[in-house]
């Protein structure tokens, strides 16, 4: 047991350190996501401060739960949608998780939802009643599927709702008994005696009267509690004059319960309604739209746009509207909720369809969905902006660091090029290559190889191959790029190193990228840990880069794209080759996959004999003649 436990706390501080980073994290309430290579929700969370929250993550063993080690592993980034308050956070969270169903979340999966306060007002003495938000229709005991009511919620607080209730009926006293109750009752109940109550079961208050007390209360619950929060006030400050503390401390706390339960939340909608909530918020010539996407009154998407531009607001929505809700793009809702009227709106209606509205709201819930959005918008443009500076020191360090002369704002970007290499078994290699222009991706240098001239496992080989080739059009097209990028050691670079050579293209630099590596044990011996390390030179010691900096975050991002787009290339070409076997008369699914299993590979298949073919169960001598045909 002891020895197992020793195991267990090694893995646990030779854990590799999680792929995604919290640099972008704001200091603010809100829901984080993690997510896998593919995109899907692995994990789910809220958080009162989302940098400190993530922050705990990053330490040893996490805050304990197991599932951390599980997102360390497969988590490759993390998604932040910041809330106004802890409230919205809760509500947020619920929604999405319900929605994504993560595999590591326990809690919130099921059907429960959050509290909403109903009131009927077709009742002929309208009552305060309970309600769950999936089923906003049903109240204890009443069933209501028409007419006038008022929907209240959802409240993320249950136990502050419950004392804010119990307060609003000591100043506006509405009565709660269920209908059977009021309809037979002769005289007034204990809660009237007690202040509780107007008792309209026995006409102590006419219905002019209580619908007074009706508005006062919806008045109350639509967040206008300026009077109750002055009557509280002035009783808590009464209470402290006469010494009586725990009087006093009684109000406090009825008054924080009041302001907890009455705050308003903009993540979900009272309405049913396909809406969408633009914001924007600039710095300089940078410009970020946020768009909250609302389906049947709830979140579906959360989603920033960045731009650089200077045009007016109004100018700039009109642009943003018209790209993101052009015909074959984004379907255009019933609902665009704006911070401003854009420019030539009418002309937006082709674009958007007549039926369309666009809002540009005051008060409510619309105003509390775009300061939503408003807050996404400037958190992301934060993350943007000290993006965008990491990204200059990191340039401004990879030229000091590799001897490039430093680029001026106005001269041309560096140009980086990486390749990978990506095989299985030395069989179907291909490579690729990918260019960052400034330090942001140039899709258009984006290029795929398939390695032609080397044979079985040899990954230098195959790297001097491929760089020939790309420096070789590079000067034929002048399209050198400033600095190459290897992923790998000293071999590797040396391979690089000696395409260059072949092809006379000297004046283009070129590095090796070796991953981190954690302390491990290979053939008896023991390897230290070691963290990514820069090849300038594959005759002297790599350069070791710390971690968390600007330029081993860029390095790191270049290298892991060209691992994405070699991989991607691989899947795809493998994929090809194995369905050369479907198109072979008489082979199917089922003796495809008993060729692959019995020969291992479509090569394998076309150099096996027709003896060897017919041997198979499932192969006669007719079909495997056919197959050394084909």
């Amino acid at each position: 047991m002891p020895q197992r436990r020793a195991r267990l706390l090694h893995s646990r501080v030779a854990m590799s350190e999680p792929r995604w980073s919290l640099d972008d994290a704001p200091e603010r309430p809100g829901v984080y996501i993690f997510r896998d290579a593919a995109g899907a929700a692995l994990y789910i969370g809220k958080a009162a401060n989302l940098r400190a929250r993530l922050s705990s993550y990053r330490r040893p063993g996490g805050d304990g739960r197991l599932l951390i080690r599980f997102l360390e592993q497969q988590a490759v980034r993390v998604e932040t949608i910041v809330t106004r308050t802890e409230a919205e956070a809760l509500l947020l969270e619920d929604e999405l998780v319900k929605r994504d169903q993560p595999p590591h979340n326990i809690r919130l999966k099921d059907d429960k939802s959050f509290l909403m306060v109903r009131i009927d007002l077709d009742a002929r003495f309208p009552r305060l009643e309970l309600v769950r938000e999936h089923a906003p229709r049903e109240g204890r005991r009443t069933r209501k599927t028409h007419g006038r009511v008022r929907m209240f919620g959802p409240y993320a607080n249950t136990r502050a709702l419950r004392a804010m209730l119990a307060d609003l009926h000591r100043v506006v006293p509405l009565r709660d008994c269920a209908d059977s109750v009021m309809n037979h009752r002769t005289r007034p109940c204990l809660k009237h005696q007690i202040g509780l109550c107007a008792a309209p079961c026995t006409g102590l208050i006419d219905a002019a009267g209580y619908q007074q007390l009706v508005e006062r209360t919806m008045r109350v619950l639509d967040g206008e509690i300026d009077d109750i929060v002055e009557e509280f006030e002035s009783r808590m400050h009464a209470a402290a004059e006469e010494m009586a503390y725990e009087r006093a401390a009684a109000w406090r706390d009825r008054l924080a319960a009041l302001r907890r339960a009455s705050e308003r939340q903009g993540v979900k909608s009272r309405e049913s309604v396909d809406r969408d909530v633009l914001a924007l918020a600039r710095r300089a010539d940078r410009a970020v739209v946020h768009r909250l996407a609302f389906r049947a009154g709830r979140l579906a998407e959360s989603r920033a746009h960045t731009f650089k531009s200077e045009l007016p607001d109004e100018e700039l929505l009109h642009v943003v509207i018209t790209a993101i809700y052009a015909p074959g793009r984004a379907h255009a809702p019933r609902e665009l909720v704006l911070p401003c009227r854009p420019v030539e709106h009418e002309l937006l209606a082709h674009v958007l369809g007549e039926s369309v509205e666009l809002v540009v709201p005051t008060t409510g819930e619309r105003l509390r969905m775009l300061e939503l959005a408003g807050e996404n918008a400037r958190s992301e443009l934060e993350r943007a902006s000290a993006a965008a500076d990491a990204e200059g020191e990191a340039l401004t360090q990879l030229a000091a660091v590799v001897g490039i002369d430093a680029r001026e704002p106005d001269e041309p970007p560096l140009v980086l090029d990486c390749f990978d290499i990506s095989t299985f078994q030395g069989k179907d290699t291909v490579a690729a290559r990918v260019r960052f222009r400034g330090g942001v991706p140039d899709r258009a240098g984006y290029r795929r190889y398939q390695v032609k001239s080397v044979e079985g496992q040899d990954d230098f080989a195959s790297l001097r191959e491929v760089v020939t080739r790309a420096l070789r059009r590079g000067l034929a097209e002048e399209d050198l790029p400033d600095l190459v990028v290897i992923d790998g050691g000293a071999q590797q670079l040396a391979s690089a190193l000696a395409a260059r050579d072949e092809v006379g293209a000297w004046d283009v630099k070129m590095v090796g990228l070796a991953k981190a590596r954690a302390e491990r044990n290979v053939r008896g011996k023991k390897k230290e840990h070691s963290e990514e390390r820069l090849v300038l030179d594959p005759d002297k010691p790599p350069l070791e880069l710390a971690r968390h900096t600007a330029l081993r975050h860029l390095f790191e991002r270049l290298r892991d794209e060209a691992h994405r787009f070699a991989i991607t290339y691989h899947r795809k070409q493998r994929g090809k080759l194995e369905s050369r076997l479907d198109s072979i008369p008489g082979v199917g699914d089922v003796k495809r996959k008993a060729l692959l299993r019995a020969f291992g590979s479509v090569h394998g298949v076309k150099a096996a004999s027709v003896e060897q073919l017919a041997a198979l169960p499932s192969i006669g001598m007719e079909l495997a003649r056919t197959i050394v045909e084909h």
